[in-house]
């Protein structure tokens, strides 16, 4: 049987002329890695104007770019009993403490142990369908070794109504953090558009190149010799954006894998970095309701000991 393809289609503009098709294609398709963008070169699923090319083959403007990616045959998603720490549940609905380890929503390599199939496992049917099978009921989302809170809709009304509050800003959502080094000043604002890193694709950058616009407000809680704990406020939502930020500035995370320092004071599974606080208007009621998380025991007990250095 042949395979059900999707076919997507480019035209190269003059800032990208003379640039690698594997390149190219990196940039302009963000959620592939390089090597699924190699492999359809290698299999001929890459054309320029009608005619296969290699991974070397250079675009020039004007050129027709169309690829074909052969839809992936996914597992289907199950309910799983795991435990939730559920903050709050009305019918609309839910404000879950995601723990640090646990995956949002099943992708490839994590089809099974994620909070949606925690979620299908308590809400049974009753969770918005907007997002698809895979992402049922969720509106946001915090990375794998970020703990916090995440709202989750039961119904599309309610999804709608707070997807809304998220694009129009209005939705508050603010960290904890840990960062390395001392601020000079109290408050900051860090407005930098963030990307796809072009040089390691499982990476986010602060770059002009197929970005969107990030802003991230920050606030020193306590200084603690070579560290800060310090708030941020997301005006925007970007992946890995806090992270990406506060690298940028020279002040990333403490135990951040990915943008952190190479060798860290303390045996961490993740960045130090806690979604605190979640405020909304509720769907239905139109009632502003806002909560908070307190800060993890392996957090808090990092700080309890620089406190005592």
């Amino acid at each position: 049987m042949t395979p059900v393809c999707k076919h997507i289609a480019f035209t190269v503009k003059a800032e990208d002329d003379g640039m690698r098709i594997d390149r190219f294609l990196a940039g302009h398709m963000p959620e592939m890695t390089r090597s699924r963008i190699q492999k359809l070169i290698e299999e001929g699923c890459v054309l320029s104007d009608n005619s296969a090319v290699k991974a070397s083959y250079k675009v020039k403007v004007d050129g027709k770019i169309s690829v074909s990616v052969p839809e992936l045959k996914e597992p289907p998603i199950m309910a799983e009993d795991i435990p939730l720490s559920i903050v709050y549940e009305d019918d609309d609905m839910l404000v879950v403490n995601k723990p640090q380890g646990m995956v949002v929503h099943p992708a490839a390599g994590n089809y099974s142990g994620t909070l949606v199939n925690a979620l299908m496992a308590h809400c049974g049917t009753s969770l918005s369908g907007i997002n698809g099978e895979k992402r049922p009921g969720i509106l946001h989302r915090i990375d794998k070794d970020t703990s916090g809170l995440l709202l989750v809709a039961k119904n599309d009304v309610a999804h709608q109504s707070l997807a809304a509050q998220i694009k129009a800003h209005s939705l508050t959502r603010a960290y904890q953090a840990l960062v390395h080094g001392g601020f000079s000043a109290d408050t900051g604002t860090v407005n930098m558009p963030i990307g796809r890193s072009p040089v390691n694709r499982k990476k986010m950058a602060v770059t002009m190149q197929h970005s969107r616009e990030a802003v991230t407000h920050y606030r020193v809680l306590e200084r603690l010799e070579a560290y800060t704990l310090i708030e941020c406020v997301l005006e925007t939502g970007r992946t890995h954006q806090i992270r990406v930020h506060m690298s940028k500035i020279g002040h990333p995370i403490v135990g951040d894998p990915l943008y952190g320092v190479k060798k860290e004071a303390f045996s961490l599974n993740g960045q130090l970095l806690h979604a605190y606080k979640v405020g909304f208007i509720h769907p239905r009621t139109a009632e502003y309701m806002e909560f908070t998380s307190p800060l993890p025991d392996y957090f808090q007990k990092i700080l309890k000991n620089l406190r005592n250095l």
